[in-house]
């Protein structure tokens, strides 16, 4: 195990929320990092396609060896499960209920990085780019399809950002959900929306679940459907793309990023500059601002992410951190530039608000994570993470829960390979290492871009790495598992995905964890609700096995759809649209859903 870092140091100077410009204003060029505000967007980690293929009638000669699932550490009694004090779920604080929407965040897909200028964000951006195109190169050679789905890598209920509102299901800490198994769990297609198809890569993240509504991002439009039938409830033109979507709804109400304008054949890619608010019930755009430059330049600041905290919006950038009021727009802090060349990259919402702050120039970084007051942008704590790091993410705000991949030794899991959990202080409590290999969760190079890890009963809940199953050849399955928060040990807990299926954690319904099992080729998708005492598993939904179905279904990945679960309905979205590839047959869908009702 790595050694622990040295005690958090507390808040200075050289930390904080506001960031001044640089002389000359952001929007002088010379100031622009290389490529400009006008460069390309970043490519998505996955492209559409079509289904994959179903295994051989027979079993390959050759099997990789298979991953070992976790082992039961030393001491604790097997099928005892080690229980922690009752905490919050990642994405869902446990208060009066309102609105159901939470992500596998739940995920989105990596985006420019938000960083200083200088040389930096170059390399940073360029590695993004080769990242992804290699990616997609596997995904091309392994299964012959490309997909693209999207964000809040998964999830269902959108998590709500603090107590005036939080997600339906959810209640007391340490009590049962309110997500019951139905009558009949077999489920049918509620509304199967066909992607737009698009010459160039087109983002669309963003997906958000409340009672009675489930909004989308589309091309130039946020959508609304009627949760009861799938009905077009209402739209929201934005004539622009949206570029980055918070995954946290307060009072009905989320934030998203747009681009200054749509695309066109002389500006192909529009700066990220728009900040605004929806009313997802009603539909309304509520308000939208930019940020000009205290310091004389005439471009709007640019940002690369965006997140809500109770009345708080939060954007973070190439050149600092911007705060809001969700209600009105106004404004609570700018980016500030200190001696110490010290910027937000990034802000994590929900139940708390947290940054990730880096100081220093590329090569010789000092990052740190603090809690901040969401009213003023101050920090209420800071620790210091080790040294090296270019990037590091918020898994959680309560309690604040870093990752971060030190010396680039995750294994398996992506992006990460080490776990801070931190007091309220600001003191280190434990760090939870997943360099084993025999985990799966991922982590981008935005700050609130972690997936298929959930916080709740004082543990942390992620996915093992899939390894070969007991019943048939080339069957993949996995488990999930917990960490005690306190102790930073691997508990007794398992959730068995069963043959052929892998589990994803998807959100915390009360004490209950919510969760998605992604099917074989011949199945259907399932929705589950653990027990957080017994691990026992509950089918709350069985989605179909029919052809149709099936193939609709695998067009979206854990790793980056936006899955939505609540009150009997399931809705699965990608993030990025394009041209349809000339060889698939099947439709794509920007979401499919499935209801039980």
């Amino acid at each position: 195990m790595s050694t622990p870092p040295p005690p958090s140091q507390p808040p200075s100077g050289g930390f904080g929320a506001p960031q001044d410009p640089p002389p000359g204003g952001f929007g002088k060029p010379e100031d622009q990092p290389p490529g400009g505000f006008g460069g390309p967007p970043p490519v998505p980690p996955t492209m559409p396609a079509g289904p994959p293929p179903p295994p051989p009638a027979q079993p390959p000669a050759a099997q990789p060896p298979a991953a070992q699932p976790p082992t039961v550490p030393a001491g604790q009694p097997a099928g005892q499960p080690s229980y922690g004090y009752p905490q919050e779920s990642y994405g869902y604080p446990q208060q009066q209920p309102q609105p159901v929407t939470a992500p596998m965040y739940a995920a989105q897909s990596p985006a420019v990085p938000a960083g200083g200028g200088g040389g930096g964000n170059e390399v940073r951006t360029q590695l993004l780019i080769v990242g992804a195109a290699l990616l997609a190169i596997v995904l091309i050679v392994g299964s012959g399809f490309w997909y693209v789905s999207g964000d809040d890598k998964g999830s269902d209920k959108q998590p709500v950002a603090d107590g005036s509102a939080s997600p339906g299901g959810d209640k007391a800490p340490g009590g049962g959900g309110t997500e019951k198994a139905p009558a009949k769990t077999k489920s049918k297609t509620l509304v199967n929306v066909p992607m737009p198809e698009s010459a160039e890569i087109v983002r669309i993240p963003g997906s958000w679940l409340t009672d009675t509504t489930y909004a989308k991002s589309d091309m130039g439009k946020v959508v609304g459907y009627n949760v009861a039938d799938g009905a077009k409830k209402w739209e929201i033109p934005l004539e622009a793309n949206v570029c980055a979507a918070s995954r946290w709804v307060s009072d009905n109400k989320t934030a998203i990023l747009f681009d200054e304008a749509l695309p066109t054949a002389e500006k192909k890619f529009q700066p990220c500059n728009q900040v605004g608010v929806i009313d997802l019930n009603a539909g309304k755009l509520l308000w939208k601002t930019s940020l000009k430059t205290q310091g004389g330049g005439d471009k709007p600041i640019q940002f690369m992410e965006v997140t809500v905290s109770g009345q708080t919006v939060a954007a973070g950038g190439l050149y600092g951190g911007a705060a809001w009021n969700l209600a009105d727009g106004t404004s609570l802090w700018k980016p500030k530039v200190d001696a110490d060349d010290c910027q937000d990259l990034g802000y994590g919402g929900g139940p708390a608000l947290a940054v990730i702050r880096r100081c220093g120039r590329y090569g010789s970084y000092a990052m740190s994570a603090q809690s901040l007051d969401p009213v003023t942008g101050a920090p209420k704590s800071s620790y210091k993470l080790p040294a090296g790091l270019e990037d590091a993410g918020i898994v959680s705000t309560k309690p604040l829960i870093v990752a971060a991949d030190i010396n680039h030794t995750s294994k398996n899991a992506i992006g990460v390979s080490d776990l801070f959990v931190l007091d309220d202080a600001g003191q280190l409590k434990t760090r939870i290492p997943l360099t084993s290999g025999n985990y799966k969760p991922e982590c981008g190079t935005e700050v609130e871009d972690c997936t298929n890890m959930v916080v709740g009963n004082g543990k942390l809940y992620l996915p093992s790495d899939e390894h070969k199953g007991t019943t048939t050849d080339y069957g993949r399955t996995n488990e999930i598992v917990s960490f005690d928060l306190e102790t930073g040990k691997l508990t007794t807990d398992r959730a068995d995905a069963g043959e052929r299926y892998t589990i994803y954690p998807m959100r915390m319904d009360g004490s209950n964890l919510i969760a998605y099992k992604v099917p074989p080729y011949d199945g259907g998708g399932q929705v589950v609700s653990i027990d957080g005492k017994s691990m026992k598993e509950t089918v709350l939904m069985q989605n179909p096995a029919n052809k149709e179905s099936q193939r609709a279904e695998s067009q979206f990945l854990p790793e980056s759809g936006e899955f939505r679960y609540g009150n009997g309905r399931l809705f699965i979205a990608r993030n990025a649209v394009m041209s349809k590839s000339t060889v698939a047959t099947d439709p794509y869908y920007s979401f499919v859903s499935f209801t039980t009702g």
